[in-house]
């Protein structure tokens, strides 16, 4: 028996332990999620479609994990403008596996994951403060910062970015590690294959 559900605004052909990728839901890995907005579920001649939602039918999963999509560029120029733009982005992902397709309004055995409650007002400005003065990726070495725009590629906006991470001169880019590159691909908008070209370059500038 297979069922159509939706969510996250898209709709998903499931059967029993099958695992796929949805939009982020809330829950810890081992948590239990119901979706109660199925659109069909059965199978052949005794299948149950919706108007627009089958009564009493609900799927059931359990989380497997949290995490993220491919990082996504976004690169915009204005030709002849001395003008671009890099911008990055990975959405956020929810693995489940389904565990139950349930009709009839049974209910399942396992409880669903409880919603969380939204954080107090009062507690806003503490995170904000924070993520403010979280650290950051590397220690700037001391001593006059080199021009990071000589290098091809980075721009006034990404310079200062970059500067902002303790990345100030070319001898500290043509020093990254592989390790180093992914850590810069996972926190700022910027791609590995750009950070790994970067880094060619500034071994020669930092001669």
């Amino acid at each position: 028996m297979f069922a159509v559900i939706k969510t996250g605004g898209k709709q998903y052909r499931v059967a029993a332990n099958d695992v796929l990728t949805i939009e982020k839901l809330e829950g810890a890995a081992g948590d239990s999620i119901e979706f109660t907005e199925i659109l069909m579920v059965g199978e052949g001649a005794g299948a149950s479609v919706g108007a627009p939602f089958v009564e009493g039918a609900m799927v059931v999963a359990e989380v497997v994990e949290q995490g993220r999509a491919r990082k996504v560029i976004a690169f915009k120029k204005r030709r002849r403008q001395n003008s671009k733009r890099i911008r990055g982005h990975r959405q956020h992902q929810t693995v489940v596996k389904i565990t139950d397709i349930l009709t009839g309004g049974a209910k399942p055995s396992k409880k669903a994951a409880p919603k969380k409650e939204a954080a107090p007002k009062a507690d806003a400005p503490a995170k904000t403060e924070a993520a403010a003065t979280a650290a950051p990726l590397f220690t700037a070495p001391a001593g006059e910062p080199d021009n990071l725009t000589k290098i091809k590629g980075i721009g006034p906006v990404a310079a200062g970015q970059l500067a902002e991470q303790g990345i100030t001169t070319f001898a500290q880019v043509a020093a990254l590690s592989d390790a180093d590159i992914t850590r810069i691909d996972e926190a700022m908008p910027f791609s590995a294959d750009q950070i790994t070209d970067w880094r060619d370059q500034a071994k020669a500038l930092a001669k």
